[in-house]
């Protein structure tokens, strides 16, 4: 893959990523001071994520009240908004970047998003594991000549197969990554990093954590993840569900140098040589051999399931089939009359959009409704996990 000049490649050295996303708190000068930390520690690129509300929730899922202790409105939509930044503070962040020798991208969180990025000209586009299973969404990427990066939480094995089919032929990077705030260690499942090289030998893979600490990342490099992304604040007692996740500049500057020593060494697939490397670079604060054998534990492929640990965030987050407009009953589904978007209550999972197209609706659907299985006429169709 070829990021702006830079190669990345299964051989080639890691790219890290400080995924900023929504730890700005809504504010540009905030955004502007975490990119310039984020350079000075070393960091190849910072990540926001960017949304159009509308197309990524449906209207009750933005309507819900939402007045716990990280909410910056009164209700779901009213804090998203506040933490959303409009095109122009995207062109004023992409150019600062620019000014100061970093790169800068985002996660499209729907498909009016992805066109913006594409539209910025950023280096890659990120999907995140929320959409890993769009099949809308990854099709319209899969017709862009742009790099991309798909984080693969909360998927099954054969997700990640079709992952890999429908961007057949694009440069694309899939990261392991497990959707639990923070990981824990047991869950981390770090082996399907060396089975995702094995059985995926023309993507470029890497590794997105949300554990506590390092070591784990710094294992999966060892592992052969070649783009490293975490979550980055400047405070972790900030207001927001990531700041707990995220590692603050210090910390990201430990995992940087520890990257740089670690990214040229001789990959291995062991647990006993991993652990020694690691217990050899890093510091005793940043080691746990204990936690760090349960992060090494064998998996098989049939591991990257949907996890314990990632079903909060499934449920939160996780996208459903919707009705893309106001449909009558009898009226044969098109490809278009179908969106996907986090709603609620939750609807038919996307990996069933080719099995509802073409079917008859069977009673009045309003737009944003979830589709149902007993919406459709003759709809054999799997169940939610």
């Amino acid at each position: 893959m070829n990021i702006s000049g830079k190669i990345v490649s299964n051989n080639g050295p890691v790219l890290i990523v400080a995924e900023i996303g929504q730890n700005h708190q809504g504010s540009v000068p905030i955004a502007k001071e975490m990119i310039l930390k984020a350079k000075e520690i070393g960091v190849d690129c910072v990540k926001f994520q960017k949304s159009d509300l509308a197309s990524k929730f449906t209207r009750k899922a933005l309507e819900r009240p939402y007045d716990g202790p990280n909410s910056w409105g009164g209700t779901y939509g009213e804090h998203k908004m506040h933490l959303e930044f409009s095109i122009d503070e995207y062109k004023d962040l992409q150019k600062f970047c620019s000014d100061i020798g970093i790169l800068f991208t985002a996660s499209a969180m729907d498909p009016v998003s992805f066109q913006q990025l594409v539209d910025l000209k950023v280096p890659f586009i990120k999907i995140g594991s929320g959409d890993a299973d769009n099949l809308p969404m990854l099709r319209q990427a899969a017709l862009v000549d742009m790099p991309l990066v798909v984080s693969t939480g909360m998927q099954s094995w054969v997700q990640v197969q079709l992952i890999r089919k429908i961007l057949s032929g694009k440069a694309t990077a899939l990261l392991h990554c497990v959707s639990a705030y923070p990981t824990p260690p047991e869950e981390a499942y770090l082996n399907l990093i060396p089975l995702y090289r094995q059985h995926l030998p023309d993507l470029v893979i890497g590794y997105s954590g949300h554990e506590q600490g390092l070591q784990i990342t710094v294992a999966s490099v060892l592992l052969g993840s070649r783009i490293v992304e975490r979550h980055f604040t400047l405070d972790k007692n900030w207001k927001g569900t990531d700041h707990k996740a995220s590692l603050d500049p210090t910390e990201f500057g430990r995992l940087v140098k520890y990257i740089r020593t670690v990214e040229n060494m001789e990959r291995t697939e062991t647990t006993v040589q991993v652990q020694n490397i690691c217990a050899q670079v890093l510091t005793e604060s940043d080691y746990n051999r204990e936690e760090l054998d349960h992060a090494l534990k064998s998996v098989t492929v049939d591991d990257r399931k949907l996890l314990e640990s990632e079903i909060a965030c499934h449920s939160k987050l996780g996208k459903s089939l919707v009705f893309g407009s106001d449909i009558e009953p009898g009226h044969v589904l098109q490809a278009a009359d179908v969106a996907v978007k986090v709603s609620e209550p939750r609807g038919l999972s996307p990996t069933l959009f080719d099995s509802v197209v073409g079917k008859i609706v069977a009673v009045r659907r309003s737009k944003d409704d979830p589709i149902q299985e007993n919406d459709l006429v003759n709809l054999i169709a799997q169940k939610l996990l």
